[in-house]
């Protein structure tokens, strides 16, 4: 069984998203003051402290691509080993879906990155791949385990979930990797793209139980 959050959710993450896309693409001033405002104080605040630079370094590759991609494959097959299909399709599908848009957006956007970044990165920034795995993965979480769970067990998950994608998301922003609207934009991706994944996994069963 998969959780599906109300219709009007991911449908508002998805105008949201297309919103900001349309800002970052027509270099929209006040949002691009922002991003240099923000940045620019962090990078005072990295410069001060390599140490804690070099540690979200290595943190942050928790939601690269290949850990994404190991981690759905192993979870698409493990639940169809335990005959969860459904659970199984949503893992599949989300695991090729979110690299695949986001990719498909670095390539087709012109984003520059923010400038003597701690990290480098040759490619766009608009949105953020590692934001949009990690919140992707947590979302897919709190979907699967929220019908298995009381009201306690929802709430840690979602806390947990949400810890996840914020660190993450926090740790592009800090190293310079991306600005903030790329961050923001990886969290409305996911917050669109993994409920209608969910909404279309379980309307394919309604539909089946109907013929």
């Amino acid at each position: 069984m998969i959780a599906r959050p109300p219709l009007a959710v991911p449908l508002a993450a998805l105008v949201a998203f297309l919103a900001l896309m349309a800002l970052v693409v027509g270099g929209w001033g006040p949002l691009d003051r922002l991003d240099v405002a923000v940045s620019d104080r962090l990078r005072e605040y990295g410069t001060s402290r390599p140490g804690l630079i070099d540690v979200i370094r290595v943190a942050t590759d928790i939601a690269a691509t290949i850990p994404f991609v190991a981690a759905g494959v192993v979870a698409t097959v493990g639940l169809l080993l335990r005959r969860h299909r459904r659970e199984a399709y949503l893992c599949a599908w989300v695991t090729a879906l979110i690299p695949v848009l986001w990719g498909l957006m670095h390539w087709g956007l012109h984003r520059p990155r923010p400038p003597e970044g701690f990290v480098f990165v040759d490619s766009n920034g608009f949105p953020s791949g590692h934001t949009s795995h990690a919140a992707s993965a947590a979302l897919v979480a709190v979907l699967l385990l929220w019908p298995h769970l009381a009201r306690r067990g929802r709430a840690l998950v979602v806390t947990a979930a949400a810890a996840l994608a914020v660190f993450v998301g926090a740790t592009r922003v800090i190293l310079l990797a991306h600005w903030p609207a790329d961050v923001l934009g990886g969290w409305l991706l996911a917050l669109a793209v993994v409920p209608l994944a969910a909404r279309a996994v379980e309307g394919r069963r309604a539909n089946y139980g109907r013929e």
